[in-house]
């Protein structure tokens, strides 16, 4: 590679996906700096970013493909990677050979790497015909579905607009933590007077710089957005013209607001007391343009639909919806705008079997154990690491019942210490991709920066590699396009209407600097008939937790300078160790006889994990939070009751208990 500044985007899960450029000098990565030319992230990075430097070159990257046999025993023997390739290949044509498909062969990848071409893992799959693939959202499903049942389809506002609001009212969102270049526009409105309002059980480090910090029970959401939106139309503050000419449902809406829910009940359930209610409600009701965040940890329970659907009702009653600086804010899936060649290849008909297997990823393990005719005997797994899944007594049965086990990281995570064979995978310095946000609007390009680290393979030169071995040793097993380059796959991604919709003329313009999608092209069509949520013979109040005396309801957020298990292996970001902490209030410390700094452990019937006691004199007697950070599997105390398949994981309905811990606990 040459010397020379490359343009890189970061292709984690996280709310920036912010526009990199990399310094680099005789063939390594030597300096990380933000892209001025990015609109969102303006030339910013967070603490993770500004470590990709000791990310891409930690002697704690895995450096070769290797075998461990027996499975689970620490045993690894380096391999080449042809050996790999046909280890694998000659499991999944046997596979073929014993069940009659492909069906026992599957995979299971979710967010740990973003990017269209990360897509490769999903092609390689597709281009062997029906297999079993995991389907679903264990994060934010809850949330998409209910906004879509709102706008009839996925809608948030343009992030950089909130800086012209003049309230903000952030409802289960801590950008301060987890979306911290939002920050500098919510800054920049507080700067020209804007008031900030934070709705939220914990008292964060974004409730901390509020104007008004709101501490609701937990799961009461829906009634404190219906609570205020009966006190604005009560007081005839409401958009009546918008209501009754764009909207849905508003008769219902109102007799139901009018009819079948009271303050009194609304102040009970949610913990507020009646003088913040009417703060609220004034606030929403005077002021405008108003800009409303509704965080993905309000639908992390059973009523986290009906909260969102509520919110979304409340600011189409203020008439915040789509006026300039307004609006409402969740998440997008502009992703689904593109083509996604790698995510839709068509692969080769079966005789009898038309469609994938599918299995929902929110309980994956469970699901899978399940399969017969063929059971799944092969699994693949990629930007994940399931040790931060629930359930892991189902993980490992299966793994139990499974002939073959691949991993594919750039770390020896957990998961592919269990592996049977573990591959190496590139970072975002050493491959290409195309990248847009779920967050903000901008599509931006990563060039390959750098050589590989050591034998690092992309995704899709694993797929480009591993189906061509397959067709060598059973000819047309699979059709995957294995002479397509990376920039192939990027220039099918860029259709004319793609690059009308982001003033593109050609994707060399990209190499230049990101572009931002044309927005009101974007929302002309979501602006016909927004459809409000009546929770009409719905009870008004929490749903009554099976708990017995001294539960505690269980906040994962997430950490500061992990995204759950990545960028563990960093010593730059092991400044703070908040992630080991476990918060309890002074109440449920002295209850259990528990003291600052002592270490503890958190339990129930799914598990257990240790920590260390942090007295938090702001967080609710009945609450307990550990954040999502590092391998302590935190998830695997979740107790998934009833759950629906098109919903995400009810990851703060699971009620714990808590102890000192010591030796003989374990």
């Amino acid at each position: 590679m040459k010397d020379g500044i490359y343009r890189n985007t970061c292709p984690r899960n996280c709310y920036g996906t912010c526009g990199i450029l990399s310094h680099v000098k005789n063939g390594r990565l030597i300096k990380v700096t933000g892209d001025p030319e990015h609109g969102y992230s303006k030339g910013s990075l967070c603490a993770k970013g500004y470590a990709f430097t000791q990310y891409v070159y930690s002697p704690e990257r895995i450096k070769y493909p290797m075998v461990q046999c027996p499975r689970g025993s620490g045993k690894w023997k380096r391999i080449s990677w042809e050996e790999a390739y046909t280890t694998i290949s000659l499991k999944m044509i046997e596979l073929n050979q014993r069940y009659g498909s492909n069906l026992a062969s599957g995979y299971n990848k979710f967010s740990g790497n973003l990017g269209l071409l990360h897509y490769a893992t999903e092609g390689m799959f597709n281009s062997i015909g029906p297999h079993t693939k995991p389907i679903g959202n264990p994060c934010a499903l809850t949330g998409k579905l209910a906004m879509n049942r709102s706008f009839g389809e996925s809608f948030s506002s343009v992030p950089e607009d909130m800086a012209g609001s003049k309230l903000i009212v952030l409802w289960g969102a801590n950008p301060a933590v987890t979306n911290v270049h939002q920050m500098k526009f919510i800054n920049e409105a507080r700067q020209k007077g804007a008031h900030l309002v934070v709705i939220d059980p914990i008292f964060t480090q974004t409730a901390k710089k509020a104007d008004l910090y709101i501490q609701i029970h937990p799961g009461t959401d829906r009634l404190l957005a219906d609570g205020i939106a009966k006190l604005i139309i009560e007081k005839q503050e409401h958009s009546l013209e918008f209501l009754e000419e764009q909207t849905t449902g508003w008769p219902e809406y109102k007799h139901y607001l009018e009819n079948q829910m009271t303050i009194k009940e609304v102040c009970k359930q949610t913990g507020i007391e009646l003088e913040a209610l009417i703060e609220l409600s004034e606030l929403y009701g005077r002021i405008k343009p108003v800009s409303t965040w509704a965080g993905l940890g309000v639908q992390r329970n059973s009523l986290g639909s009906d909260s969102i659907s509520a919110i979304n009702s409340l600011a189409a009653v203020t008439g915040n919806l789509f006026i300039p600086n307004g609006g409402l804010y969740f998440m997008h899936f502009d992703v689904d705008d593109f083509p996604c060649a790698l995510k839709n290849h068509k692969g080769p008909l079966h005789p009898t079997i038309s469609e994938p297997r599918e299995v929902d990823i929110s309980d994956f393990a469970s699901n899978a154990l399940q399969l017969t005719e063929p059971p799944l005997k092969f699994l693949w797994i990629a930007s994940r690491n399931i040790t931060q899944d629930h359930n892991l007594k189902a993980w490992s049965d299966l793994f139990q019942e499974l002939e073959l086990i691949v991993t594919v990281d750039l770390y020896m995570t957990k998961t592919a210490e269990k592996s049977d064979i573990v591959l190496p995978a590139a970072t975002h310095f050493e491959e290409e991709d195309l990248n847009v946000g779920y967050w903000h609007y901008w599509l931006s390009i990563n060039q390959k920066a750098i050589p590989p680290y050591y034998e690092a393979k992309s995704d899709l030169q694993i797929a480009r590699e591993l189906t061509t071995k397959l067709n060598e040793l059973s000819p047309g097993f699979s059709n995957f396009p294995a002479t397509k380059e990376p920039i192939d796959w990027i220039k099918g991604e860029l259709t004319p209407e793609i690059m009308d919709l982001y003033a593109l003329n050609s994707y060399k313009d990209l190499l230049q600097r990101p572009y931002q999608k044309n927005i009101e092209k974007n929302f002309s069509t979501k602006r016909k008939n927004f459809h409000l949520f009546a929770a009409n013979g719905k009870k008004n109040q929490m749903r009554e937790r099976q708990a017995e005396p001294n539960g505690y309801q269980l906040i994962t957020p997430q950490a500061l300078l992990k995204i759950h298990s990545q960028y563990e292996a960093l010593t730059w970001l092991h400044g703070r160790q908040d992630e080991s902490y476990i918060e309890l209030s002074a109440e449920a410390a002295q209850r259990n006889d528990i003291n600052d700094q002592e270490k503890i452990a958190v339990f129930n019937d799914q598990g257990q994990i240790i920590g260390v006691a942090k007295i938090n004199s702001h967080l609710p007697k009945n609450i307990i939070l550990a954040h999502q950070a590092g391998n302590n599997p935190i998830n695997q105390l979740i107790i998934q009751q009833n759950k629906k398949d098109d919903v995400s994981t009810y990851f703060y309905d699971s009620i714990v208990y808590i102890r000192k811990w010591s030796e003989a606990n374990v």
